[in-house]
C-alpha cells in the first residue's frame, strides 16, 4: 500500500503543478473550482491511512478506497495492475 499512496501523492503533485501553470497563464477562473480541493482531500485521506494503526476497524476500507481513486490515474505509466481494487 505504501506504493499506492506514494503514487497518488506524486499524482496528486503532479496535478497541483498543472493546475498552478494554468492559473498563471490563463488566471485563476480558468480552473475548476472543485478539483484543487479534491486533491487536497485525496491527499487527507492518505495522511489519514499512515497514521492509523491497522487494527483500526477504518482501515481496510480507507485502503480500498485510496486504490479506488488511484484507479482515475489507470493510464498513467507508473500505474500497477496490482492495485485494482
Amino acid at each position: 500500500m505504501d506504493d499506492t499512496i506514494r503514487f497518488l501523492r506524486d499524482r496528486n503533485m503532479a496535478d497541483n503543478h498543472a493546475y498552478a501553470e494554468v492559473a498563471h497563464r490563463f488566471g485563476g477562473e480558468a480552473l475548476l473550482d472543485s478539483h484543487l480541493p479534491m486533491l487536497d482531500l485525496i491527499d487527507m485521506l492518505a495522511s489519514q491511512y499512515e497514521a492509523m494503526d491497522p487494527a483500526d476497524a477504518r482501515h481496510a476500507g480507507l485502503a480500498y478506497a485510496l486504490n479506488v481513486l488511484a484507479q482515475s490515474y489507470a493510464e498513467h505509466p507508473d500505474y500497477r495492475q496490482e492495485w485494482i481494487p
